[in-house]
């Protein structure tokens, strides 16, 4: 494997971490500005629709530059905008803050399409797991830690970490990335019958679905952990690392599965068992060790869907593979967006540790789009096009 997709793994890792850090720690950042839990929570709202919207605009802007510069952007946006979240005195700041990491968060696009890129087809989920490899450890390392310092030291003392790494990260890219790295470039031309494809708009939909069934959950997953058992911050941090090193197994696990089984039979059984593990989460109240089971399964189905689907995605439509999987994480974030806003409409009326029968609808509505894919589907071939 390319050395670079190691480093694109690591630039993950922050962005991951500082972006769902908050998740774990609504209460404290909440107490600390005097606004209510459900306010607290837009903050994923925000850094989602921000990623939903910008992203794709960012991609297809730079899409004539050379792809270290590209690159370079989407790190000093994030950082910028981790720094602007630390020194926030209030919400609206603080939202204006996630709104440029958000757009930062182009990176991950950006480098999902430089990995497809650098190998040959049948390596596509590997390195794709590599480079989502990041965004999976952040789960397990840097939002429970971050979560721990949260509760401990402050709700902006990861948050600060997080400016620090997203520096050190533009640095790091900044020394490594080579100059003359080349992909596909992002433009509109061709792209409208390469989107109009009824595989593409289906992944595009079970994104989006299967990211609302999680973010149901994970949007306030430091609420609902408690809720469901009584956790000092330290048991807190710990449950939130089992469930990262979870999604770690998945993540690697994924990539595997989708380079042995193709993605459709893989994507087929994590579907099927992360709507049962969200249908299970509830009925684990009181019972701890019932629960870190059933959110270490959820960890290794949920992360496990990210390579066959990406996969997937990119080879529907190679010449369009930077632009379809911006698009994508649109899908992606948009569903953390609603999964945010809905299961924060429903706090008022149900138990905090319930939030996960929320979401089963939505992810049994993904697993329905599977059943409408074929098992070969030709890449669409457009004049000009790459592919």
């Amino acid at each position: 494997m390319p050395r670079v997709l190691y480093l694109f793994a690591l630039c993950n890792l922050v962005i991951g971490s500082g972006a769902f850090v908050l998740g774990g720690i609504l209460v404290p950042l909440s107490e600390s500005l005097q606004i209510s839990l459900a306010a607290a929570g837009q903050v994923m709202t925000a850094y989602a629709v921000s990623t939903a919207l910008l992203a794709p605009v960012l991609i297809v802007a730079t899409a004539r530059w050379p792809r270290k510069r590209a690159i370079q952007l989407a790190l000093a946006l994030f950082s910028t905008g981790c720094l602007v979240c630390a020194l926030s005195g209030n919400l609206a700041v603080l939202l204006l803050g996630r709104v440029l990491m958000g757009a930062g968060a182009m990176f991950t696009a950006a480098a999902s399409a430089l990995a497809v890129s650098l190998v040959a087809p049948a390596l596509r989920g590997r390195a794709l797991s590599i480079t989502f490899l990041g965004m999976s450890i952040s789960y397990a390392v840097g939002v429970p830690v971050g979560a721990w310092l949260g509760f401990e030291y402050g709700w902006r003392v990861p948050v600060w970490l997080s400016a620090g790494a997203g520096l050190l990260a533009l640095i790091a890219a900044s020394w490594l990335v080579p100059p003359n790295m080349a992909t596909a470039g992002a433009s509109f031309a061709g792209f409208g019958a390469a989107a109009r494809q009824g595989a593409v708009l289906r992944t595009w939909l079970r994104t989006l679905l299967y990211f609302v069934a999680i973010f149901s959950v994970f949007a306030y997953i430091g609420p609902v952990l408690q809720a469901l058992n009584a956790m000092s911050p330290t048991q807190l941090s710990i449950t939130l690392a089992v469930f990262g090193v979870a999604g770690v197994v998945g993540t690697v696990s994924g990539g595997w599965a989708n380079d042995r089984f193709g993605s459709l039979p893989s994507m087929r059984v994590q579907m099927s068992v992360l709507v049962a593990t969200m249908a299970i989460l509830p009925l684990t109240r009181g019972h701890l060790y019932a629960t870190l089971a059933t959110l270490v399964v959820w960890g290794i189905a949920g992360f496990g869907m990210m390579a066959p689907q990406q996969s997937r995605l990119a080879s529907l439509a190679p010449a369009h593979a930077p632009l379809l999987l911006s698009l994508n994480g649109s899908m992606l974030y948009a569903g953390t967006a609603l999964g945010a806003v809905i299961s924060g409409s429903m706090l008022g009326h149900i138990h905090l540790s319930q939030l996960g029968w929320v979401g089963v609808p939505f992810g049994l509505l993904a697993l329905l789009t599977l059943a409408f894919e074929p098992a070969q589907v030709k890449p669409v071939s457009i004049a000009g096009d790459k592919s």
